[in-house]
């Protein structure tokens, strides 16, 4: 195969570092230095996931929290406007999260973590609100991505 049809696949979703925070840990010697990593990966056609992880350097972190990720991608329905097919609401440890759907071209009203889903998702038209009074991005990632798999598509199948 090629190495641009190569280039082709890999680059068929895209990625967005959401949050990244030195973390410690103490052990008999002194204090051991490593970096957590929250990445959004998704193909802006209804496909999105979120991968954390922790690893020595930057990079490595960045790495392993887009491979993990990329293997916890979720199908989300999205209408032909853009937005989702009706409101919805979920938990993830700390953080609630609403989210409703936009009819017109408003575009993503939300914030930090939830817009970084949302757009990745292929979500044009979005609003959100955050329930909660957590600020922590990894939980409020989750909690969109716990949301948007609650969704359920109009479209109903005959039997």
């Amino acid at each position: 195969m090629p190495r641009e049809n190569l280039l082709k696949i890999k680059d068929e979703f895209e990625s967005k570092l959401v949050d990244l925070a030195r973390v410690v840990r103490v052990i008999a010697g002194g204090r051991r230095f490593s970096f957590r990593a929250v990445m959004v990966v998704g193909n802006r056609l209804g496909k999105v996931g979120v991968g954390v992880a922790k690893g020595a350097d930057v990079t490595l972190a960045v790495g392993k929290a887009t491979r993990m990720a990329k293997d916890n991608l979720i199908d989300i329905p999205i209408t032909g406007e853009g937005t989702i097919p009706h409101e919805v609401e979920a938990k993830y440890s700390a953080s609630r999260i609403l989210l409703k759907p936009l009819l017109g071209s408003r575009g993503i009203v939300a914030g930090g973590a939830v817009r970084a889903v949302c757009d990745l998702a292929g979500i044009r038209n979005i609003t959100s609100k955050i329930l909660s009074r957590s600020g922590n991005k990894l939980n409020n990632a989750m909690a969109t991505i716990a949301a948007l798999q609650r969704l359920k598509s109009k479209l109903k199948t005959k039997n």
